[in-house]
């Protein structure tokens, strides 16, 4: 009979060089000398989160723990990097040996050295996501469905669902059941494509970026040797920002601690607020289900922001019910209470924060340390417009700005060409997004189109949707029947109500067939097609087409300038959306259209999804954890519509309301006369 004899490290008396008590506070402390076990940190907004994780590492170090036997897994390589470096500086020496990086690093690392049990030669390539466009494209073309029939996703939505169905665990068809519902009919031909997909990678010798956790977690699954040799390895696993895990990193996580369970996870459940990219706040919720063992250590000296600010954090945080319940205490002394700021309508709150940013100035506090944050792109059109008008330089952090995004650069491409027939660049543009057309083709058609938009001997003064008709026999067979459409929607756009209203005429083209466009070409197609509409309700406030396009163009212009290198330096106003200033802090926040329907945004609320408006409040308690010194929160009582439903009453956000009203001090605006 034979039995596991475990043989126990001996070390010698350890020597702690670092004091960590005088360097932590209590909580803190407690979390980085944890003895070996599950652990589960909550590390509140501004609390010292990374200080921690980095004292944790030290810390086992100094307990005579290897370096090569720790896993430390981020989300970014800056985040593992900055770690590494505050480490090597507390211990005085370099770690090359430790495992630090993020999941698909950390995977990489892993693969290199077992590619050939999954059928991969060590040398695979990676493919980017245009790589992996153009292989799907490839697979699409293989399988012989007709695309043009059926209105099939195109590559890159499609590589958006593979990508979701592999972080979530999820079959194809409940994907598209739950995220992409109007390609339900298609899920056969779309999971046949898959397969395709994955043969051909295969063959290919290379991986997408999603792979890179797949076969990882597959390799540890299927191969008990290789299982058994990383279980082994990693004695102990950090892994930081937790709450943005999802199912396969989690699954990861799980089996790789199955061994010695010393896994420390460290992360704030209130902060969310990506599960509409596949992270699961479950993972969090239910990690001490999972490890029945798990001591759970909570971090909530908030060092960031004044108490006045905290309380209103934890008031607008109160009311979600799946959460660790946790409380922000202040190490700052005390400050201004936030404002309430209600508004008369969208340009009011724009003037007022415009106003108040110049005031803040003058007194002097630094551009670069306010920022206005909002839930989505279009919140803060009317400010752009404002900031504009009052010379305010300010910066967009919020991914691609608003006015350079394709879908709205295509629906005014189309008020451009209208208004100006010769606009070479807008017509190029149109054409290319019929099927079959590209960049040759589209200067043929131009070829064709523009001597006949010129010709002085024309009598009689055409449409430009006859002329569009005109150019039929050049279009290619494929683009027959879109060209008919587009010929169809230019000429509605000529008809005069329509022809005097940007707005009218950008609802036009959502309705002629572009929202149709977006669903097959984009994976966020909602928020695209929501962007649009706000845009018509936006230019309704311009007297004429032209005074639209205009100003269009002067924004997208001052945005240009903004990214300049040589502007760097420059004081600037940060706008951004409330996702990318997650990680940041500044003096002064602004959060602006906090209205029912807008944040929480109507999709969160229609249904009464207790989920979605749970992960809407976590990302309103983002915004609000932003601030150090002075929060406004704003919000209009009144607001165009889309369409023919005319100015609507605003209802004040829920989350308003969830604030007691003694925490905050209301103004009340009166335009000076």
């Amino acid at each position: 009979m034979s039995r596991e004899y475990i043989l126990k490290p001996f070390h010698s008396g350890v020597h702690l060089q670092i004091d960590y008590a005088r360097e932590l506070n209590p909580q803190q402390l407690a979390a980085v000398t944890a003895p070996p076990g599950p652990a589960l940190v909550i590390a509140g907004a501004g609390s010292g989160k990374t200080r921690t994780l980095t004292y944790r590492v030290a810390y086992l170090l100094e307990q005579g723990i290897p370096a090569d036997r720790i896993l430390l897994l981020t989300f970014t390589n800056k985040a593992a990097g900055e770690m590494m470096r505050r480490v090597a500086e507390l211990l005085g020496q370099e770690l090359a040996s430790l495992w630090g990086g993020t999941f698909h690093s950390i995977g990489n690392r892993v693969l290199r050295q077992h590619a050939r049990v999954l059928g991969f030669e060590r040398d695979f390539s990676i493919m980017d996501r245009e790589d992996a466009k153009h292989l799907i494209a490839t697979c699409v073309a293989e399988s012989e469905i007709d695309v043009k029939a059926t209105r099939f996703p195109k590559a890159e939505v499609l590589g958006d669902i593979f990508s979701l169905a592999v972080n979530t665990h999820k079959p194809i068809p409940e994907i598209l059941g739950t995220e992409y519902g109007y390609f339900d009919h298609l899920a056969p031909q779309i999971e046949d494509v898959q397969q395709r997909y994955a043969s051909r990678k295969r063959a290919t010798n290379a991986m997408d970026f999603d792979d890179l956790l797949v076969l990882w977690l597959k390799l540890l699954r299927e191969h008990a040797d290789v299982r058994e040799h990383y279980q082994r390895r990693f004695q102990f696993i950090l892994v930081d920002e937790y709450q943005d895990t999802n199912k396969l990193q989690s699954d990861l996580i799980d089996l790789l601690a199955e061994r010695h369970h010393n896994v420390m996870v460290v992360g704030d459940d209130a902060q969310s607020i990506y599960a509409w990219r596949g992270a699961n706040f479950q993972n969090i919720l239910k990690f001490p289900e999972r490890y029945p063992k798990a001591k759970v250590y909570k971090i909530e000296t908030n060092y960031r922001s004044t108490p006045e600010i905290l309380t209103v954090a934890n008031a607008a945080i109160a009311g979600n019910v799946h959460q660790f319940a946790k409380e922000l205490a202040p190490a700052r002394k005390s400050g201004a209470k936030p404002v309430q700021v209600a508004c008369g309508d969208a340009s009011q709150q724009a003037a007022f924060v415009a106003q108040r940013v110049l005031e803040l100035r003058e007194e002097g506090m630094d551009l670069n340390k306010m920022a206005v944050l909002y839930r989505s792109h279009f919140h803060a059109l009317e400010l752009q417009l404002e900031l504009t008008r009052r010379n305010i330089p300010f910066s967009i952090t919020s991914g691609i700005r608003f006015f350079e995004q394709a879908h709205i650069k295509d629906a005014t491409a189309y008020l451009k060409l209208v208004t100006n027939p010769r606009d070479e660049l807008s017509f190029k543009r149109l054409v290319q997004l019929l099927p079959g057309v590209g960049g040759k083709g589209a200067d043929k058609l131009w070829k064709t189109f523009e001597p006949q938009i010129r010709n002085p001997k024309s009598e009689v003064r055409h449409s430009l949707a006859t002329h569009l008709q005109k150019c039929s026999a050049a279009v290619p067979k494929k683009a027959t029947l879109a060209w008919a459409q587009f010929s169809a929607t230019v000429s509605q756009l000529e008809e005069k109500p329509v022809r005097n209203s940007a707005a009218k005429m950008i609802q036009l083209v959502i309705e002629a067939g572009y929202d149709d466009y977006l669903k097959q070409n984009y994976t966020n197609y909602r928020s695209r097609l929501d962007d649009l509409k706000q845009l018509a309700i936006f230019a309704q406030q311009f007297e004429s087409v032209e005074e639209f396009l205009t100003q269009m163009a002067l924004l997208t212009n001052v945005e240009a300038e903004v990214e300049q290198p040589a502007s760097r330096d420059e004081e600037r106003l940060r706008l951004s959306t409330i996702h990318q200033a997650k990680g940041l802090e500044f003096d002064v926040v602004f959060i602006i259209m906090l209205c029912d329907g807008l944040f929480p945004s109507a999709r969160s609320i229609e249904n009464d999804d207790l989920e979605a408006v749970e992960e809407e409040r976590r990302l309103f308690y983002v915004a609000v954890t932003r601030a150090r010194n002075e929060l406004y929160l704003c919000y209009p009582l009144i607001r165009a519509g889309y369409g023919n439903s005319g100015v609507t009453m605003q209802q004040p956000s829920r989350f308003l309301e969830e604030i007691p009203n003694e925490l905050v001090d209301e103004w009340n605006l009166r335009t000076f006369a």
